[in-house]
């Protein structure tokens, strides 16, 4: 899946304008990368196009941070000047799509460093 295609999913399934979702996805991903060890963001990066990689590689320290679910929506929301409930909607459906865009085997790496209750909140994103 290519960056548009992605950002155009994220825009459909959150009801956002293309540039808010492409934002949105920007943010999630920096966000997420926080809580990765570096070599788990970087074998994300692999599997990702340019833009997106960069986000993931812009939010990648060498010290992992613990925040939950709620933490990330709200750094989000605050990053993207939407509403906490549009963020919410949109970091999950972000790992939604993300789930479709990298392979299973990443996909379930990432979930593992992420923990219980963003595996839910992908979950809950169908």
């Amino acid at each position: 899946m290519d960056e548009q295609e992605f950002v155009r999913t994220v825009a459909e399934r959150t009801g956002l304008s293309r540039q808010e979702a492409a934002d949105l996805t920007r943010a999630t991903l920096e966000t997420l990368a926080h809580r990765l060890s570096p070599g788990e963001a970087r074998d994300l990066v692999t599997e990702l196009p340019d833009g997106l990689a960069e986000a993931v590689r812009r939010g990648t320290t060498d010290r992992i941070e613990r925040f939950d679910h709620r933490d990330s929506v709200l750094r989000v929301a605050e990053r993207t000047m939407l509403k906490v409930e549009e963020a919410d909607r949109g970091v999950r459906t972000v790992l939604a799509v993300l789930r479709e865009a990298i392979s299973e085997k990443e996909f379930n790496d990432l979930m593992s460093q992420l923990g219980k209750d963003f595996s839910q909140a992908v979950e809950s994103a169908g």
